[in-house]
């Protein structure tokens, strides 16, 4: 999309708005270029400027004792990094990293503030972006605790790979385990796994990804749920559908999960636990309304 022959609108949430619209704020947007490794905010830090990335990615993280980072969100062509800024906060809770060179659309504070309150499209397409983020977040925390280090490593890599619109990246061992809240050495006997099934290469930090639909199958459910949670629009909607589908899949695994680590004995192999007869404990999990995602309404 191209406004008044200006600047190529590659954002989707730039381009969901109405062209007179549109057209207001490319008076105020800069095109910037963002690099591997750069910081654009800080935890505790003003934010200065929103950024509305083309084919760029960003990581947000949240940092523990100082030094140790977990990614809790990733941010591309389908949203705004500077969120907090549309909810009347100027504070940044995280450390926005570009992962992703490209490019993005920046706006400095003060127009940003002005332009939301003069804007109702605007306004709307924030509020479900955001809507979009918190439950990327609240599934990816999920995701974290839950699931094994391959289906979460096809989820990232398939986030990306969205954002990107590339199937080859560079990404290092250290970056993936940071991302991911494991191990290093976690992470690379989960890409040597996607590997060997000839779902990725991988040499010296690039990654390309080479079956997208035997990835989605590799990935946990919490893929299709964030995906979907970028596309809904109604309560009616089939996107909507997907999500309420997504979460009651992905409550059933979690209880499953949670039955099996439970039930498991000593030296058993992961899902020995929740092939035998269910127990008290198994029942409890599986059985329970409170115990599983319900769906949303």
């Amino acid at each position: 999309m191209h406004i008044a022959n200006r600047v190529p609108v590659a954002n989707s949430l730039l381009a969901a708005l109405p062209r007179k619209e549109c057209r207001h704020l490319i008076d105020d947007l800069e095109q910037v270029a963002l690099t591997y490794g750069e910081v654009l905010y800080e935890p505790g830090e003003q934010i200065r400027h929103v950024y509305f990335p083309n084919d760029s990615v960003v990581s947000l993280l949240t940092l523990v004792d100082q030094h140790q980072a977990l990614e809790v969100g990733l941010v591309g062509r389908e949203g705004m990094v500077g969120i907090p800024l549309a909810l009347a906060i100027g504070i940044s809770p995280v450390c926005a990293l570009v992962q992703g060179t490209g490019t993005a659309m920046r706006m400095k504070a003060a127009p940003f503030l002005k332009q939301l309150r003069q804007s109702h499209a605007l306004q709307r397409e924030l509020l479900r972006y955001t809507y979009s983020l918190m439950a990327q977040i609240t599934q990816t925390a999920a995701c974290n605790r839950f699931h094994v280090i391959e289906a979460r490593l096809a989820r990232w890599l398939l986030m990306t790979h969205d954002r990107l619109q590339s199937s080859s990246f560079r990404l290092t061992h250290e970056f993936l385990s940071q991302m991911l809240g494991v191990r290093r050495v976690g992470v690379t006997k989960a890409a040597r796994t996607l590997q060997q099934n000839k779902l990725i290469s991988y040499s010296r930090g690039n990654i390309t990804i080479l079956d997208r639909k035997g990835m989605e199958a590799a990935s946990c459910s919490c893929y299709e749920i964030v995906k979907a949670c970028t596309t809904v629009r109604e309560p009616g909607s089939r996107t909507a559908e997907v999500h309420r589908r997504g979460f009651q899949r992905g409550g059933a695994q979690v209880a499953a999960g949670e039955a099996d680590a439970q039930t498991r004995r000593p030296g058993e192999p992961r899902g020995a636990g929740s092939r035998r007869e269910p127990g008290r404990v198994e029942r409890t999990l599986l059985a329970a309304p409170g115990n599983v995602a319900a769906p949303v309404r």
